[in-house]
């Protein structure tokens, strides 16, 4: 059985919509990029899906190379099957298709995004693992990530800092 984690860049005031925050290089880069080595693939909302696949379907490097041949499955209403960027339209509810999967794969699932699909996710309890990368930026503006979440009660796993000001924070969902 896998495990899904949610993996988010935000500020420290948890604007999530990337922009000038966000810092590309340093230790924190390549810790994130491992994060995504040995997944069975990646999890998101069709908004999310649509903006990536526009972004990295023309790219190349180290990140592109990494994520585009990764397999991809995406919650929608409106899109249906196979989906460009070796994507998957998840079919019904999206928390009983991510159990399913769950049970399908054998590697873990990242979720990428922190809105519709995360708050339907970690009200079902399908969030096994939420990784916050936090960038050393204030912003004011912009999405919050997880806005208009349930309460989701949760135990630090780990705190780790970067040279570049970033700061990993790792948390399991608690059962009390």
């Amino acid at each position: 059985m896998s495990r899904v984690i949610s993996h988010t860049a935000t500020t420290l005031d948890f604007v999530s919509d990337v922009s000038e925050w966000f810092v590309s290089e340093g230790e924190h880069d390549q810790a994130s990029r491992d994060t995504f080595r040995d997944v069975a693939g990646m999890l998101m909302g069709r908004p999310t899906y649509e903006g990536l696949a526009a972004y990295w379907t023309n790219e190349t490097g180290p990140w592109a190379d990494m994520i585009n041949p990764l397999p991809k499955w995406v919650a929608t209403r409106t899109l249906s099957g196979s989906l460009d960027w070796n994507a998957t339209a998840l079919e019904g509810d999206a928390a009983e298709s991510v159990a399913r999967l769950k049970e399908e794969v054998d590697r873990d699932l990242i979720l990428i995004g922190c809105g519709e699909l995360a708050r339907h996710l970690a009200a079902n309890g399908l969030i096994d693992e939420y990784r916050l990368w936090l960038h050393p930026a204030l912003w004011g503006t912009g999405t919050r990530a997880f806005e208009g979440i349930e309460h989701v009660k949760l135990r630090l796993l780990e705190a780790k800092p970067f040279d570049s000001g970033v700061t990993l924070l790792r948390y399991a969902p608690r059962s009390d």
